[in-house]
């Protein structure tokens, strides 16, 4: 078992840099001063994460979500730009860029020293700029039509404070040159761009809250299950999103997470049992749907979950429409979305964020921004910027959780266990694995993957013991869930119809608020009769 550990622990290591967590003082926290709630979430930010006072800054704003461009920019933009240089946390200046291939050298306005990075705009500091019809630009018609357009959200807007005296077009977006970036140290103000994102959420105490669950899974890990939800797109012009979400549901297996991947072509069905959700991406509903309507859903402390739509960031304040704010109301920890049309190419790139968040252990705010296609454009980024799940030294965690006897070592056992099975370890040495941790006798989630690995190696009645082991162990209820459904499919396909009927009535009982609840009894009526039929047999599995 110990080297079974030692073979994981090494590969993770392989491919997580090691470096100091981001401190409070690379923040600045912005609330917005006409709204109390705004500066109570500020200084609840800056208490927990150590943010100088001088850091803290309040301007007073509209309390809507949309405002105008000219407002934006008298209100919010300038008065940033100047609080930062009046306080001497950057420094604006000329710097002389050399001649290129048809290109005379220039001088140009930036930020040339800072000692920020970050910027966290708290609940109540606007969502959206609305688009100004009046706004003319010059070179505006060479833009792309259906980007000619110079509504933008404020985060995105905000990115690009520190070429601000530059006097870069509104309309349409800019290119974002740290896109993909695998340096996290190119993410700065002096490389004129200042990671911006938000406490935000349908109620300012959610958006509290934020905060409280990152430094949790700071503390004791990001554990659980991810899940996928791809659309099959093989060509086209929507491939590409795909693309992204399969190479995120890659990652997430190349991190240890235990990943299902739904390939249907429609979103996750309302009664598929999502459990200990930790990561979550997913396509393409204008309105939150499936699973994440039901509180029932589990998300685990620091979840990150995102569902890809042009609108899915259109308000958050709402608990029942686009996906931000239901999201964030069901307990998600950090999230992404857009406020107005961005076209599938100005949408996050899914797959490099998982990259840096799960394995280059980037923070929140760095993963977000390295994944961001454009800027100035309509991508908004909600939770803590600081957070980073994934920067501790994965043996000193494990042997942290040991120590604390913490519930989340099961799942540092099963990410061990996944990441060797990744690497061609053969199954039969996971199962000893298990066989050797006396935690897996107590623990549902070790149990489930027992019974998953003995069904791989085509032992049915095994696998059928194990299942009905991990529902005596205490199951979570939506793991509960997923148990009941699988053991009845294993029982159906071992002939053993009466147990199945059996399970599947215990499902029913224990979960009275289940989606599924009409087309399982439908499916009960229809093998009791089955059952009932002359020639019926019902043969013991296979061992």
């Amino acid at each position: 078992m110990k080297l079974i550990k030692q073979i994981a622990l090494v590969a993770l290591l392989a491919v997580l840099p090691l470096r100091a967590a981001n401190r409070g003082n690379e923040v600045v926290v912005i609330y917005n001063s006409a709204l109390p709630e705004s500066k109570g979430v500020a200084e609840h930010y800056a208490k927990l994460r150590a943010v100088p006072a001088g850091q803290v800054f309040g301007f007073p704003l509209s309390t809507n979500e949309s405002i105008s461009r000219q407002e934006f920019h008298a209100s919010l933009q300038q008065p940033l730009a100047q609080k930062l240089e009046s306080e001497k946390l950057w420094h604006v200046g000329a710097e002389t860029l050399p001649a290129t291939n048809g290109t005379a050298a220039r001088t140009v306005q930036k930020v040339l020293t800072s000692k920020i990075r970050y910027a966290v705009l708290c609940y109540g500091v606007p969502l959206h700029i609305k688009e100004d019809l009046d706004l003319v630009e010059p070179g505006s018609d060479k833009v792309r039509l259906e980007m000619r357009r110079n509504e933008a959200a404020v985060d995105s807007e905000l990115a690009c404070l520190p070429v601000l005296a530059q006097k870069l077009p509104c309309a349409g977006p800019l290119r974002n040159p740290y896109y993909t970036t695998t340096n996290a140290l190119n993410l700065n103000p002096t490389n004129n761009l200042l990671m911006v994102s938000r406490l935000d959420g349908p109620t300012a105490a959610i958006a509290r809250a934020l905060v409280d669950h990152a430094l949790f899974a700071e503390t004791n890990g990001l554990w659980g299950r991810a899940y996928f939800d791809t659309r099959s797109i093989t060509e086209g012009s929507f491939k590409v999103g795909d693309d992204w979400m399969r190479g995120a549901a890659e990652i997430a297996r190349f991190a240890g997470f235990e990943t299902i991947v739904d390939t249907n072509g429609t979103t996750l069905p309302a009664d598929f049992p999502v459990s200990h959700l930790a990561l979550y991406a997913g396509w393409y509903d204008a309105n939150v749907s499936g699973p994440f309507q039901d509180p029932a859903t589990e998300f685990m402390p620091g979840a990150f979950a995102y569902h890809l739509h042009s609108y899915s960031a259109e308000t958050l304040r709402a608990t029942n429409r686009n996906w931000c704010g239901p999201l964030l109301a069901n307990g998600v920890t950090a999230t992404m979305g857009c406020v107005a049309e961005p076209y599938l190419e100005g949408t996050p790139d899914i797959g490099a964020f998982f990259g840096r968040f799960c394995i280059y252990g980037f923070t929140f705010g760095e993963a977000a921004y390295a994944a961001q296609t454009t800027l100035s454009w309509q991508t908004t980024v909600i939770g803590d910027p600081l957070y980073r799940p994934f920067g501790k030294d994965p043996q000193a965690q494990q042997l942290d959780l040991e120590r604390r006897c913490s519930p989340f070592l099961e799942w540092s056992h099963l990410k061990a266990i996944n990441l060797n099975l990744y690497r061609k370890m053969p199954v039969l040495k996971a199962l000893d694995y298990l066989d050797e941790i006396p935690l897996t006798k107590r623990s549902a989630v070790l149990t489930e993957k027992l019974a998953t690995l003995q069904a791989a190696l085509g032992k049915p009645a095994s696998a059928i013991r194990a299942t009905q082991a991990a529902l005596a162990l205490h199951p979570s209820p939506q793991q509960r869930l997923r148990l009941r459904l699988d053991l009845g499919t294993k029982l159906l396909a071992a002939d053993r119809t009466p147990e199945a009927i059996a399970n599947y009535r215990k499902l029913l009982e224990e979960s009275p608020g289940w989606p599924g609840r009409q087309a399982l009894a439908e499916k009960i009526a229809a093998l009791e009769k089955q059952a009932a039929s002359p020639g019926t047999t019902n043969a013991p599995a296979k061992p």
